[in-house]
């Protein structure tokens, strides 16, 4: 593990994002996860879900996503974090409770990230990558976007770091809640009990979380609780009478990675480019996904609704 990290030191003169460097470093650990999972549903005779070319797609995906970022950590977001840093109000020590203390903190920021990335098309742009799989299990949570660089996303920890968590704690805290977020893509574990699904997210409520079905589009933004959500009022539980159907409205049918990374994008700009006046044709921007012009009859994005 040390060697990549030596040559990435070797060819940009700086360490790698502390978010990637822990993730990578947990790569053998979520496919050892990922075997156990299939021997699990295997047992059960429920294997439908582990297609072999949907689970290299999503490997492709993972790989391409963290290579991005940590080309783009190099030429732009390290120093971009380091200027902001200077800003700080104040500079907190990184004691045990304050990890505590940033955990929480940096969940409530991710809710409302991960709720952008669903209504505003500017972030569902690379945030509808993870949704297109029409099949869930573990290597689903590999399934990401190489374009989270390109939609500037990262604004969102803005305030934590202003706040005075050095930028190195942020991003820690951001990867431990993605680590946490691999295990709950799964159907291999049903309900838990009631305080854990009152308070966490859990598998149940992240398989409603990646439905199409009415009910549970734009629901379950939580990272590793769920109490955002219920206070906010985007919760909403997995039902035993309306069984979770995975992917997006309109979906992308392709493996291709360059197809999956940019497919919204080329439509987003193709809503644009439609005649128009030009602040309904900016209003894609931050509009819904799903949100036409007075002025558009067809729909040209890959999806109807986030």
């Amino acid at each position: 593990m040390t060697a990549w990290i030596d040559y990435y030191i070797a060819l940009t003169g700086h360490s790698p994002e502390p978010k990637q460097m822990l993730l990578m470093s947990l790569t053998p650990i979520f496919i050892l996860a990922l075997a156990v999972e299939y021997g699990v549903m295997r047992r059960r005779s429920r294997t439908q879900n582990f297609q072999l070319g949907d689970i290299a797609t999503n490997f492709g995906l993972g790989a391409s996503y963290q290579l991005v970022e940590l080309l783009y950590h190099a030429l732009f977001l390290g120093l971009a974090m380091a200027l902001l840093w200077e800003f700080r109000l104040t500079t907190i020590e990184m004691t045990l409770p304050m990890w505590g203390v940033l955990l929480f903190a940096q969940e409530f920021f991710y809710y409302w990230f991960h709720r952008a990335s669903h209504r505003i098309r500017w972030f569902w742009c690379a945030h509808v990558v993870h949704h297109s799989g029409e099949h869930m299990n573990l290597s689903t949570a590999m399934r990401q976007s190489m374009t989270y660089s390109l939609n500037f996303s990262q604004i969102f920890w803005v305030p934590l770091i202003l706040a005075g968590f050095p930028p190195a704690a942020v991003m820690v805290a951001y990867s431990i809640n993605l680590a946490y977020q691999y295990f709950v893509h799964t159907e291999a574990v049903g309900r838990m009990s009631p305080l854990v699904e009152f308070i966490f997210n859990t598998p149940s409520h992240h398989r409603a979380h990646h439905g199409r079905n009415d009910l549970y589009i734009d629901k379950n933004y939580g990272g590793i609780v769920i109490f955002w959500d219920r206070i906010f009022g985007t919760f909403q539980a997995e039902q035993d009478d309306e069984p979770v159907d995975y992917g997006i409205p309109r979906q992308i049918k392709s493996r291709n990675l360059i197809a999956l990374n940019f497919h919204e994008w080329r439509d987003m700009f193709n809503d644009m480019r439609a005649p128009g006046p030009l602040l309904q044709r900016l209003a894609h921007l931050w509009k819904p996904p799903e949100w036409q012009r007075p002025s558009q009859n067809q729909p040209t994005s890959s999806l109807d609704v986030a």
